[in-house]
């Protein structure tokens, strides 16, 4: 359904290292950083595995609540995500485990980063 999506944060060297830590284990790394006379100086980048879809802005902070999710190809990257988040600066929200309550297969692990959004990691498949 969505093609891509995008924030601004507070702190733009923060979070991208933030996320080029938690997404790695995902296969989701930076792939674009747009030039700077393009967004008016703000810091600017995207995240993938083949093309940018997650995006990030040093525009100064988003305000209110955020949730995004990222997909993963097995439990075992669903931990690793959590564990890289974890020391990449990321708080607890839920660790690693099943969630039946959404379906008998949802594997999930949630963190905030370093603005207080909920960063999930999800992997629908049986164990």
């Amino acid at each position: 359904m969505f093609d891509h999506m995008g924030f601004d944060v507070a702190d733009f060297e923060r979070s991208a290292a933030f996320y080029d830590a938690a997404l790695a284990p995902l296969g989701v790394s930076r792939l674009y950083a747009v030039p700077k006379e393009y967004t008016g100086g703000i810091d600017v980048v995207g995240y993938g595995a083949q093309r940018p879809q997650f995006w990030i802005s040093g525009g100064g902070g988003t305000s209110g609540k955020l949730h995004v999710c990222f997909a993963a190809g097995s439990r075992a990257q669903v931990d690793a995500f959590y564990e890289a988040a974890m020391k990449a600066g990321g708080r607890d929200n839920g660790p690693p485990g099943l969630r039946p309550h959404y379906h008998e297969h949802y594997y999930g692990a949630f963190v905030l980063d370093p603005d207080g959004f909920n960063v999930e990691a999800v992997c629908h498949a049986p164990a």
